[in-house]
């Protein structure tokens, strides 16, 4: 029976093979079919350790095994919402460059983690196995790499007292290793305002011009025009993708049109998903030889980027896009589609779209160098930095609580660009915290927004106002500070973020949130959750301070001055309100 095979139950009924100790409380095993791989483990800059495995031409797996302990969770940058234990029957990833991580953290109760590993080579398809063994009271992890006539290299993090720490000891060398990430320019790093959920396809050039002035006025650097301004545009499937030119009853002078928007002061973004390939393009006969499998959204198939004729078919259709209308950028949707060629022995996948993606950025800057491009989770792990500089959170429509989640979960590991949450969406009839609750949950990304404008209360509009321009006041601690968000399987429901002798401390439920008033000049509580008060733990000598209270919409509620001496305070705050604590003596 072949060592590799895939096909037991549970992994202790797999052939057996030798574990040896490894890292912290890790053993690990490295078995091939019909071959002895040599392994060796070293110390890198940073404290990291570097397992290189040669196998030449030859499949190998590595098994690594943690005993159980007092594990809580297991988080993996596919976890979704299954971030607590699995059973080892369970647990299955598959990733690419285009498709996740090979990576993953084991951590218990302290939030300390057990097992830190990822794929210093990010390209290569990598199948996964893992989860907690039943017959062997440990916790597994199994890769399943392919042959590869380089050798085989993964990062181990040794024992760290929180998941968010050993990432970013993992981020830092993926900083310093990896290609050159793509520059960020500054509309990059300013909130964005989306047509997507706010019009669906059912927009024109007159309705995203009346946004786009609203979207000034209200502190909005940069602007998309999402699915709907290409022909075919209509209808939730993808029937009429693969042209890629304006629809000239809604836009009837595209170029025209972008130029008077990015004259108002926002940069303008359209939409684009040059893999797709649907029946009703005027391309589709041209094409359709290259895109033989359907794609996992409806009513397209997918170009397969292994032909080469394909990766120049894209490049083109992008660069004329940003040549002819005068774009400062594209979203560029639906990369992770070609994974369905992924395994039909016909070719890497991962290496032919990194050949893609290097060939598409080339391109573009030589256009120009202040190019905004944005990918979308699952494609914007480390290997994706030199081809991405706004790294977005998968669809949530109207979910804080996902979206919160799912820009954390990007930022572990998010290197070169900044990380953008999925546009923000509520009912405009809706009460102001409805507004609020919302940009609260993207509060530790760049804020996309998706509503109109011209159908916000006035509530909710000054709501918009207010946490937006609170969110560029405290950018420094939000995007570039130290960002410590607790356990994944806890859903991140207190964030800290600070730098520069301030905190922004994000309390999503009730309870006695630790506070240093005499270590920190400004300590920033964001309330939300469902009481109108925060309970504050003085853990320090305290501090006399000035304190601040605004509501959802900005408003003051209360100025005063507090001693915050150690132990419990409760601090009247209102639900989805703020209070600043500046510290005076």
């Amino acid at each position: 029976m072949s060592t590799l095979s895939s096909e037991a139950v549970t992994t202790a009924e797999l052939a057996p093979a030798p574990f040896v100790p490894l890292l912290d409380t890790v053993e690990m095993a490295v078995v091939a079919d019909g071959a002895e791989p040599a392994w060796t483990l070293s110390e890198v800059p940073g404290g990291l350790r570097m397992l290189q495995i040669e196998a030449p031409d030859t499949a190998v797996e590595v098994r690594l095994s943690v005993p159980l302990g007092d594990t809580a969770g297991y988080w993996h940058p596919k976890a979704n919402w299954s971030r607590t234990l699995v059973a080892d029957w369970e647990g299955r990833s598959k990733v690419s460059l285009i498709d996740g991580l090979a990576a993953g953290c084991l951590y218990d109760y302290t939030g300390a983690t057990l097992l830190t590993f990822a794929a210093a080579d990010p390209v290569p398809d990598v199948a996964l196995r893992f989860g907690v063994s039943e017959e062997n009271d440990t916790h597994v992890v199994h890769l399943q790499l392919p042959p590869s006539a380089a050798p085989h290299r993964f990062l181990f993090v040794p024992r760290s007292p929180s998941v968010a720490s050993a990432m970013s000891v993992l981020r830092d060398w993926y900083t310093t290793e990896m290609p050159a990430p793509l520059p960020v320019p500054e509309a990059a790093r300013l909130p964005l305002y989306c047509t997507w959920y706010a019009f669906n396809q059912q927009i024109d050039a007159a309705q995203v011009e009346r946004q786009a002035a609203l979207a000034v006025d209200m502190g909005f650097g940069t602007l998309i025009v999402d699915d709907g301004w290409q022909r075919f545009g209509t209808g939730r499937g993808y029937a009429g993708a693969g042209d890629w030119t304006p629809d000239t009853d809604t836009f009837p002078d595209f170029a025209g049109h972008v130029a008077r928007v990015r004259r108002s002061g926002l940069r303008y973004m359209i939409w684009v998903a040059p893999l797709l390939l649907g029946p009703q393009a005027e391309c589709h006969e041209t094409w359709a030889p290259f895109a033989p499998a359907d794609s996992g959204v409806p009513g397209a198939h997918v170009l397969d980027p292994r032909h080469p004729e394909v990766r120049t078919h894209v490049v083109r259709t992008c660069l004329r896009l940003v040549r002819d209308y005068g774009l400062d950028g594209l979203k560029v949707d639906f990369l992770n589609e070609a994974m369905v060629y992924a395994g039909d022995g016909r070719g890497d996948v991962g290496q032919a779209l990194l050949l893609l993606l290097t060939e598409l950025r080339d391109a573009l800057l030589t256009e120009r160098t202040d190019l905004l491009l944005e990918l979308r989770q699952p494609y914007v792990g480390p290997g994706m930095a030199a081809f991405g500089n706004m790294l977005r959170s998968f669809d949530c429509p109207a979910d804080s609580t996902a979206n919160r989640v799912r820009t954390i979960d990007t930022s572990l590991l998010a290197v070169g660009g900044v990380v953008h949450s999925d546009p923000l969406m509520w009912d405009t009839s809706g009460p102001v915290e409805a507004a609020a609750r919302q940009l609260i949950g993207a509060l530790h990304a760049v804020p996309q927004v998706s509503v109109r404008l011209d159908a916000l209360s006035a509530e909710q509009a000054d709501a918009v106002r207010f946490w937006l321009g609170q969110w560029r006041r405290l950018r420094p601690q939000l995007l570039d500070g130290t960002v410590e968000p607790g356990r994944p399987d806890g859903l991140y429901t207190l964030v800290r973020s600070e730098s520069d002798g301030v905190i922004v401390l994000s309390v999503h439920d009730e309870r006695a949130v630790s506070v240093l008033p005499a270590t920190h000049r400004e300590t920033v509580l964001v309330n939300a959750t469902a009481a109108n008060r925060v309970v504050v733990d003085v853990q320090d000598t305290g501090a006399q301070v000035d304190v601040d209270v605004r509501g959802p919409d900005g408003r003051i509620i209360e100025r005063t001055q507090m001693s915050l001496v150690p132990g419990l305070h409760s601090i009247p705050v209102p639900t989805m309100g703020l209070a600043l604590l500046t510290k005076t003596s």
